[in-house]
């Protein structure tokens, strides 16, 4: 106040005119409150001392009078005792009790924390080498190492026939597709994949995303708010992208225990079959591995009046003769017979009503996309903000997916060898007392316990034996579940597999990580010495084991496939 007063001796008329002696005699305060300037600044200052509630406290900038030149009385240099700026309205935040949010000291709370629980996350400078994938190299390209984590599956991103038409495509129609696919992104190479993935799933129509996590995000997100009075109900262990998509539904949500159906149907019939109903789950649970019981979901559904939205992601490309997914597999001998023809209305893969996938694991490039009845994908193409508002795929990427698709439609041989490449694996860890966490796919989990042992586990396998396998901790698993998430291509064959085998086994020894044994000896975590767990068989029979590419139908060999009127809108 008193260096208000000082500068208010050299602009305020009422000061200038009052002798020292008067000044004293009167209280200056009561009196500026009467002066146009001083008394808005002192009323905002008492507010904002008199306050406790953390509010903003100062006043807009209209409340101030400039002079004709537009600059206001007081200048920085008169009011720099003060220590405020040229703005008069930040005057009054000198004087309150608040102060300025630590913006830098919440952000080294949030990175102390998770550096102090060891789930702080490092990533390794992994540079995957087309020509000998497995085989990546680090920083220095003279220092190789083995891969042994990728979603990769099939190592369908080294593939030849995918190199070439992404490098043909990417020669004649350039980087980027120009925009989003309501602007400039519409193509041929869109309308061909979209054909292709309706096809392998053998639904009428798909609609492409540029990943997955935004396909989940903006299609359950679209049905909450679109949809009244929907409620979602959703697998504990679904997907982050499931998650914030069933969040940003803002519709009533039910979580069921994971793979649980008499607690699904529990919830389930707490609701009239009149309310709209969306049972979301997945088929492949990528860090634990098992698989869900899709036929009896399909079952609910029907009992219920509910709709099914099935995440295939961690499927595609590796299960069914096609590579459809879990969907196709379990109607395994029909398709297989039909080929790229449809089968009964009542097999699994036609009671799904939205299957999403992946173009980034299996079939080795990048995107996502969503398959389902002609109406369901035409509204999530008109509504979907995800799909509206994103730049779509390039056209290189689009055209290499396609061919990725075509060529494991025709190739089951590298799904057989995948299989029993992670047979040999978990077969012999087993042997080894390793703990493999058991599941009936593809996934190999080897359960830790803690943050910090799994990434001790992953550098020593780095750095001593040239073996790269990511460790896995919260908040993709429990704390108290980390483990190493492993997984084998079909170039993942013995050899490669007795390295990695010997290596996990000498880390565990090194570090002394617990056993089956020691985990039984506690009661059991994961399925890992457990009595009480229940072991389901291999998704892939062993008589499905011993197929070749010459027990598919002839059709699926560079099929004509029409496209989907979906792709550019259906016509009226």
């Amino acid at each position: 106040m008193e260096a208000l007063a000082r500068a208010s001796v050299t602009v305020c008329p009422f000061v200038r005119s009052q002798s020292v002696k008067a000044l004293r005699q009167i209280s200056l305060v009561e009196q500026a409150k009467a002066c146009p300037f001083a008394g808005t600044a002192l009323t905002v200052r008492e507010y904002s001392s008199s306050s406790n509630v953390r509010k903003a406290s100062a006043v807009p900038l209209s409340t101030f009078k400039s002079d004709a030149t537009g600059h206001y009385s007081l200048t920085g240099k008169q009011l720099a005792e003060d220590q405020v700026t040229v703005n008069p309205a930040f005057a009054a935040e000198k004087g309150s009790n608040e102060s300025l949010f630590d913006y830098s000291g919440f952000l080294s709370s949030e990175l102390h924390k998770k550096r102090q629980d060891k789930s702080y996350r490092y990533f390794n400078n992994i540079n995957r080498l087309a020509h000998e994938f497995p085989r990546a190299h680090l920083a220095e390209e003279q220092k190789k190492v083995t891969v042994w984590c990728a979603n990769d599956y099939l190592g369908m991103g080294n593939n030849q026939k995918v190199l070439d038409a992404m490098k043909e495509t990417l020669d004649t129609y350039g980087a980027g597709a120009g925009g989003t696919r309501n602007i400039a992104g519409h193509n041929q190479h869109a309308i061909r994949l979209e054909a292709e993935l309706a096809a392998l799933h053998k639904h009428e129509a798909s609609l492409v995303f540029s990943s997955c996590f935004v396909a989940n995000d903006a299609v359950l997100s679209l049905m909450g708010q679109k949809m009244k009075d929907l409620v979602i109900f959703s697998d504990e262990l679904n997907h982050a992208s499931m998650i914030q998509g069933i969040r940003n539904s803002r519709a009533k949500k039910e979580i069921w225990k994971h793979n649980d159906l008499a607690d699904l149907e529990r919830r389930l019939a707490q609701y009239p079959k009149s309310t709209p109903k969306l049972i979301a789950f997945e088929s492949v649970y990528s860090m634990c591995g098992s698989v869900a019981p899709i036929e009896a979901i399909c079952d609910l559904a029907d009992k219920y009046g509910a709709l099914t939205f099935l995440d295939e992601v961690h499927a595609v490309g590796m299960y069914g003769p096609h590579g459809a997914g879990v969907a196709e597999h379990l109607d395994f001998e029909e398709h297989l017979r039909a080929g790229i023809n449809n089968i009964r209305a009542d097999s699994v893969m036609n009671r799904i009503d939205m299957v999403t996938g992946t173009l980034g694991k299996a079939y080795g490039v990048v995107g996502g996309y969503i398959t389902g009845k002609r109406d369901m994908i035409d509204w999530f193409r008109s509504y979907a903000a995800g799909f509206i508002f994103t730049t779509s795929l390039p056209p290189a990427v689009m055209a290499g997916a396609s061919v990725s698709i075509r060529h494991q439609r025709a190739t089951i041989s590298d799904r057989v060898a995948q299989q029993k490449n992670t047979r040999y694996v978990k077969s012999n860890m087993s042997d080894l007392g390793l703990p493999v966490i058991p599941n009936p796919s593809h996934i190999v989990p080897v359960l830790v316990g803690n943050a910090r042992d799994a990434r001790l586990a992953s550098d020593m396998l780095l750095q001593k034996h040239n073996i790269y396998v990511q460790a896995i901790n919260f908040p993709t698993v429990p704390i108290g579940q980390e483990r190493l998430r492993i997984t084998a291509t079909p170039g993942h064959g013995p050899e490669f597999a007795n390295e990695l085998i010997d290596a996990v086994d000498s880390v565990f020894k090194e570090l002394d990580l617990p056993r089956v044994s020691d985990w039984a000896a506690s009661g059991g975590l994961c399925g890992v010495g457990s009595s009480e767990a229940q072991i389901d068989a291999n998704v892939w029979t062993d008589a499905q084991l011993k197929l070749t590419d010459k027990d598919l139908n002839p059709n699926v060999i560079e099929p004509e496939i029409a496209p989907n009127v979906v792709s550019s809108g259906v016509p009226l």
